[in-house]
């Protein structure tokens, strides 16, 4: 478990920062504010939200359990694991074909703010972004196989490919075309075609470098078009809540998204899409890098009907993730401007910036605890209760968008639809909760909830510490928004203040919690 939440870990924070300098390349190609970004992201985002579909819905409710299950079998699962990548090949064909050929729907769906000039610019854009839902789907597929025979490292190592394949690509762009190009009227088919296809080219070479880790997990690939006996029926059955449930978040999305496209030019998709990306930052260092491996052992546990390991692994994954998550959330709010900063062009963008970014930080918490309850249900092949609790949090997200629209001015719109996502998920995980109680019994929820309130008190005054430092290194005038790497280096700053008042607080409430993390970084360090 130590060994594959540190492989994981470091490969997202590797990851993560390269994804972070790819963003930086991106906003100097073509602006952080401005009709170019927006219709950028929303082509961009178009193949995200089917691997959305497939990662976080089917695959991972779906697959990793049932690869698990037909590990005992006498081939080793080597069968199935053939006919469903065959199985799953041709449907991502089919689903990208689709999808490219309706391109101009599907961009106005999600865009219906733009001028006919940005539309048919996103469309563009969309012609050559659509064909990465099928190197998408493949990555997502092969990896959770990979995950289930534990073959951590690979999957969450390959976006890295994917970061330096773009940044060397839009580097090109800047070479040939300078930048930043905000003007939708200054694009050309030639500069389409790069931007586009370099984004496309990265997520092919993160698919590919997957297929090279198969002898590592004991698997030989081969196409099997025999379908029968996958267990298409029973895969199904699990899979049909699931593909509802993200279905209906895909809807919630986008309601998000057309409430946002109203702001083009201002702080609309690109910004929102940024500051998903830093709030995304400690979810995916912490919570993936730590919650994977448990989620494995978990899934084992459950299909063995251990329950009291099951209720273990739940108690102690909470406040594992809860200890770190906890002190990002109170770091990165008070770096939030500086943060900020690394993706956008002045300082004004980037106090606008941070104020989605603060509204996406409310839910950091709650979505680490839901990441842990969610998946515990995965482990027991119970799709249904999800669907059910994400259409209350579904329901939650489109009211608040709606109303944000109605209610408040352009400029605080995309504030006000990241709040109501944060707000979304802390009913989510409150029923999430109270429901898998009710099927497991006892959860010890006392325990792991304390743990969180002990790591909340601690990091109030942290974060206020950190706020300090803000205010001392300048505040919004200082040289901390001075630049994108100043930006960086300020979020530096402010996150080790912030952490080292955390710490000490939790030293003094005498948390046995902290020396387990103590143990933790001194192993990493060691490593």
């Amino acid at each position: 478990m130590g060994r594959a939440s540190l492989l994981i870990g470091a490969g997202t924070v590797i990851s993560r920062l390269t994804g972070f300098v790819r963003t930086v390349v991106l906003v100097a190609a073509i602006g952080s504010f401005g009709a170019v970004g927006d219709a950028f992201t929303v082509a961009n985002q178009l193949p995200n939200n089917i691997f959305a579909i497939i990662s976080t819905g089917i695959l991972t409710a779906v697959i990793v359990p049932q690869i698990v299950r037909v590990s005992a079998d006498p081939d080793g699962g080597k069968g199935f694991i053939s006919k469903l990548v065959t199985l799953g090949t041709v449907i991502l064909l089919v689903t990208t074909i689709l999808a490219v050929a309706a391109a101009p729907w599907l961009v106005q769906l999600y865009a219906p703010g733009y001028s006919a000039d940005q539309l048919a610019l996103a469309t563009a854009f969309a012609y050559w972004c659509l064909p990465q839902i099928l190197f998408y789907g493949l990555y997502a597929l092969v990896g959770e196989i990979l995950n289930a025979r534990r073959v951590f490292g690979p999957f969450t190592w390959a976006p890295i490919v994917n970061n330096v394949v773009s940044i060397a690509g839009f580097l090109v762009f800047i070479a040939i075309f300078g930048g930043p190009l905000t003007e939708v009227a200054d694009w050309t088919p030639t500069m389409v075609a790069l931007l586009g296809g370099t984004a496309t080219a990265g997520i092919v070479a993160q698919a590919g470098v997957l297929l090279l880790f198969w002898r590592r997990a004991g698997l030989h690939l081969r196409p099997d078009f025999h379908w029968r006996g996958v267990g298409l029926r029973r895969i199904g059955r699990l899979a049909g809540w699931t593909f509802l449930m993200v279905l209906a978040g895909q809807l919630a999305g986008l309601v998000q998204s057309r409430v946002i496209s109203v702001a083009s030019g201002d702080a609309a998709n690109f910004v929102f899409a940024n500051a998903w990306l830093l709030f995304m930052l400690p979810y995916s260092i912490i919570v993936l890098s730590i919650g994977t491996p448990y989620f494995t052992q978990l899934s084992e546990h459950a299909q063995a009907d251990r329950i009291d390991e099951v209720r273990v692994d739940i108690r102690r994954s909470i406040r594992t993730l809860g200890l770190f998550v906890v002190v990002a959330t109170a770091a990165l709010a008070a770096a939030a401007v500086p943060a900020s900063r690394i993706f956008t062009n002045t300082a004004a963008e980037a106090q606008a910036a941070a104020m989605v970014l603060d509204g996406f930080l409310v839910g950091l918490v709650p979505l680490a605890v839901l990441f842990v309850i969610q998946r515990t249900f995965y482990a027991f092949n119970d799709t249904r209760t999800p669907f059910l609790f994400t259409m209350v949090q579904v329901a939650v997200v489109i009211t608040l968008a709606l109303v944000a629209s109605a209610t408040l001015p352009v400029e605080l719109l995309t504030t006000g639809v990241a709040l109501g996502q944060s707000l979304s998920s802390i009913v989510q995980v409150v029923l999430a909760t109270w429901l898998l109680r009710r099927r497991l019994g006892e959860l010890q929820v006392r325990r792991w909830f304390g743990a969180l309130a002990m790591f909340t008190l601690a990091a109030i005054p942290a974060g206020l510490a950190g706020w300090g430092v803000y205010v001392l290194l300048g505040g919004d005038a200082g040289w901390t928004v001075s630049g994108q790497l100043a930006g960086a280096a300020g979020t530096a700053i402010i996150g080790v203040a912030t952490l080292v008042v955390y710490v000490a607080v939790l030293a003094l409430l005498r948390s046995p919690d902290l020396g387990q993390a103590w143990t933790m970084v001194r192993r990493l360090i060691r490593r």
